[in-house]
């Protein structure tokens, strides 16, 4: 039995789980509290999404061995070479089922189901760096859709004279912050600037922030007297309404400095709720990374919006190639990973470890730079 499986179940933890689960749905009194019930039965398709799909590769190993047996007792059977074609088949088809749960057996960690919060921030390069941070913006929206994520834009700062100075995305589905996080760094860019008359080259950077949205029952504590509220009205395009109420809500946790914004509801009630959301889910991902203090952390493994921080290089001029100074994976269809192509890049970098297989800017650099 391949060792996957010990990854998937955990000793059938999971499988015990479910069945603990659906024994509370069972009982005549589950929908007396509607969000209660909700949470449950989210959290036994969650798991049921992750068992079922290994046991029934379990299944078709056992039928993929009864046929391995039936072909050695066949002999030299002219239908033997028939059945040996069909054995073939089913391996290639099972090879690629195996590689979906070897990933799947990756995402363990506590938060790994979790919808994903993506933040873009315009770094070194002014008016370069905005319209930069704009391109990421909507190569993460690309992706997500095609992963058949659903995406909701929460805050948004246009900048002086093109894109973006930065975003705020909400990335729902499952496994969302699990797949997600692989992108938190900084991202380089090297082309020609449209924004340059003379038409040199320019190098630009953006990072990429990425938390696991928390529920709001989360355990993390805020005492109001910490939170700093201001309201304005909201930046949005268009719409007779959103820019004539003060809808937008920033919320500032003073110890930390932590601040958050949102206004895509043009409820001030929806945006605060939302705001605060975030900010829990912030502050408690800066709880974790300084429980990680012994490793190469996320937050210092970002570093600065500059360079020798990046985890990936994007080269448009003199030639095209996309790298990532982590795993060395590399792609020359430019166009293709800025239309959301980012899955090889994704996939290996769960596949080396996540976090600790980060190398230096410099041992993973091009050779031309």
């Amino acid at each position: 039995m391949p060792a996957i499986y010990g990854g998937i179940f955990d000793g059938d933890t999971k499988a015990t789980r479910i069945d603990a689960l659906e024994s509370q749905m069972a009982n005549p009194d589950f929908w007396g509290d509607q969000t209660a019930a909700q949470k449950v039965i989210a959290e036994a398709n969650r798991l049921k999404a992750t068992v079922n799909p290994a046991k029934a590769f379990r299944g078709e190993l056992d039928d993929l061995a009864a046929m391995l047996e039936l072909v050695d007792e066949m002999g030299d059977d002219p239908e033997a070479e028939t059945y040996q074609q069909e054995v073939l088949q089913t391996l290639a088809r099972l090879q690629t089922k195996l590689d979906e749960l070897e990933l799947a057996s990756f995402l363990s960690g506590p938060n790994d189901g979790c919808n994903a919060l993506l933040t873009v921030h315009a770094g070194a390069g002014g008016t370069e760096s905005c319209d930069w941070a704009d391109m990421l913006l909507r190569m993460y929206t690309r992706w997500a859709e095609q992963s058949k994520f659903a995406v909701e834009v929460l805050d948004i700062a246009p900048g002086e004279e093109a894109g973006i100075n930065g975003a705020t995305i909400r990335i729902s589905g499952p496994n969302a912050f699990g797949f997600a996080k692989a992108e938190r760094g900084v991202h380089r860019l090297v082309r020609i600037s449209p924004f340059d008359s003379n038409a040199r080259r320019h190098t630009s950077f953006s990072s990429v922030d990425v938390i696991a949205e928390l529920e709001d029952d989360a355990e993390i504590e805020i005492d109001p007297s910490d939170i700093r509220t201001d309201v304005y009205r909201a930046s949005g395009k268009g719409g007779q309404h959103v820019n004539r109420t003060e809808s937008a809500v920033r919320l500032t946790h003073l110890p930390s400095g932590i601040v958050v914004t949102c206004q895509n509801d043009r409820s001030q009630i929806k945006n605060k709720a939302t705001a605060m959301r975030t900010l829990k889910s912030r502050l408690y991902e800066k709880q974790e990374d300084e429980k990680r203090s012994e490793m190469e952390k996320f937050y210092g493994e970002k570093g600065d919006i500059a360079w020798g921080n990046q985890i990936r290089s994007y080269v448009f001029q003199p030639y095209q190639m996309i790298k990532d100074l982590r795993t060395g994976v590399e792609s020359g269809n430019v166009q293709a990973v800025m239309d959301g192509a980012l899955d090889p890049f994704i996939h290996a970098w769960l596949r080396a470890g996540g976090p600790m297989s980060r190398k230096s800017a410099a041992e993973r650099e091009f050779g031309d730079e």
